[in-house]
Parts: structure tokens; C-alpha cells; sequence
């Protein structure tokens, strides 16, 4: 098996290697994220279909927590909702038109949501 070509330090998987003994490792520490509780979270409902060949999705913005939490939260309504989905730069995207059933469910589960647009 031929090995691997390493291009940059970062290809190393974040690992940083010294030899100072008295090296203050605290700043690479990763910071945790506030996490708020639902009914203190105002997320954003919206649908849209450009950039995405005209095909519907419903968008779900305004989260803030740690990216498991978000991940875990758009398994939920994908599960729900009986779609597909992804979660990426932040939002939650759930294809098709499931604006009203989404907020619904996240009422349910004590967020604060919002409709944004038509």
C-alpha cells in the first residue's frame, strides 16, 4: 500500500508537535459554545428553490449551539418529516415544502419560530 503524500502541516489531522516542555497548549483548547435551551432559541423558517434547479427546500436558519445539537436536530425533522435533508453552513435544509409541519414540530419541542417570506 503506497503511503499517503503529505502537502501541508494541516494534512497531519491538526496535530502540533514541540518540544518546549513549558508550551501553554490552552489557546489551541477548542472553546465550547453557549448552549441555550429552546424556548430561548428564535429560529427562522423559510422555503426557497434558487440555486437548487428549481427544486423546493425549506430552510431552517438561526440556530445556535454546538453542531451536534443542530445536526441532531435536523435528524429529527428529516425523520418527521419523512424526507431527505442535510444540515450545512448553519441551517438546517429539508427538501421540499414543509415550512407549516416544521414549524409545528419545533413549537412542539418549545423553540420560538418564526416564518420569514411569502
Amino acid at each position: 500500500m503506497a503511503k499517503k503524500k503529505l502537502n501541508s502541516l494541516s494534512d497531519l489531522g491538526g496535530f502540533v508537535f514541540s518540544t518546549n516542555e513549558n508550551e501553554d497548549f490552552s489557546a489551541f483548547a477548542e472553546e465550547n459554545q453557549e448552549v441555550l435551551s429552546p424556548n430561548q432559541q428564535n429560529l427562522e423558517a423559510h422555503f426557497s428553490n434558487k440555486g437548487r434547479g428549481g427544486k423546493t427546500v425549506t430552510v431552517i436558519s438561526g440556530f445556535k449551539g454546538s453542531e451536534s445539537d443542530l445536526k441532531s436536530l435536523g435528524k429529527l425533522l428529516k425523520i418527521k418529516c419523512g424526507v431527505g435533508g442535510t444540515v450545512k453552513d448553519g441551517e438546517i435544509i429539508i427538501q421540499g415544502n414543509y415550512r407549516d409541519k416544521i414549524m409545528q414540530l419545533l413549537q412542539k419541542e418549545s423553540y420560538s419560530v418564526k416564518k420569514v417570506g411569502g
